[in-house]
């Protein structure tokens, strides 16, 4: 049995479908009721990530586990070591932990202090473990997609700074291989996208899907900074613009990790946009 957390998300929407393809028995876990979509067959539970005694009875049973800290979970909480010991009581013995490229490239970083600390408890647990590091996430484009129905503009700072974002198609594929393969214990995958595209080509590639022109207005660093102080915690918001406009050389190179575990090269940004239109329209 795989217990698969934060199943109504970006990755979870894909994973937890893979999975069921595979034949594996699955119990897919999120904070609200069953959502319409869970293929025949999978069994939903109810439950918080943040909460290991909620997480106990779903857990039971489970012969792996795939950990994905959402939202404010990413900044405090109760002890990493609480939730990894409800696993290994129910006798999961393979752990797939959902972190970020950040910890890699900016080991000190305080808005990923939370997610280092699940790192180190999954490399003690004394369990079989895969670590998955991706960078930023092309569906972070979601957050222009108002505008660009509205106003067929996109509103970003950095307009010609590239980065490799990645699908989140292809993070669940890895998720998956973990999960049910043999080969991947004690591994660490920076996964990216195939090459870097900067958010002003974003544009032109949402522009060139719809068959209309969107504009692209960038952004200051201080603007951009005022928009995500309506959503984000203060802590994250400096690093995060760190990242979108003086990435670090590794920030800015697509990896071979994706490739090397799926045997075929990550999905480009045309084709998240291509299977996502609809939010755009």
């Amino acid at each position: 049995m795989i217990v698969v957390t934060g199943a109504t998300g970006n990755i979870g929407r894909t994973l937890v479908p893979l999975l069921a393809e595979a034949g594996e028995d699955i119990v897919a876990v999120s904070r609200r009721p069953r959502p319409e979509g869970l293929p025949t067959g999978v069994r939903h539970s109810q439950a918080d990530v943040g909460n290991s005694a909620s997480m106990r009875p779903v857990l039971d049973g489970a012969d792996a586990f795939f950990l994905l800290l959402g939202g404010e979970l990413n900044g405090h909480g109760e002890s990493p070591n609480a939730l990894l010991d409800a696993a290994l009581d129910a006798g999961a013995k393979r752990i797939v932990l959902l972190s970020s490229q950040i910890n890699s490239t900016r080991p000190e970083a305080l808005s990923h202090t939370r997610l280092r600390e699940f790192e180190a408890a999954v490399r003690a647990s004394g369990t079989d473990f895969t670590i998955l590091r991706p960078g930023g996430f092309a569906s972070n484009a979601f957050a222009w997609a108002e505008s660009v129905r509205t106003k067929r503009t996109v509103f970003a700072p950095f307009g010609d700074v590239a980065l490799p974002v990645i699908d989140p198609a292809d993070i669940a594929a890895v998720a998956a291989a973990a999960l049910c393969e043999e080969g991947h214990s004690g591994r660490t995958y920076e996964l990216t996208g195939p090459e870097a595209v900067s958010p002003r080509r974003q544009t032109a590639v949402i522009s060139e899907a719809l068959g209309e022109d969107v504009d692209f207005v960038e952004l200051s660093r201080e603007q951009a900074h005022a928009h995500m102080a309506q959503f984000m915690p203060a802590e994250v918001i400096d690093g995060t613009l760190d990242v979108l406009g003086v990435p670090l050389p590794t920030e800015r190179t697509a990896g071979p990790d994706v490739e090397k575990v799926l045997g075929r090269p990550a999905r480009p940004f045309g084709e998240w946009v291509a299977r996502n239109l609809p939010a755009f329209q």
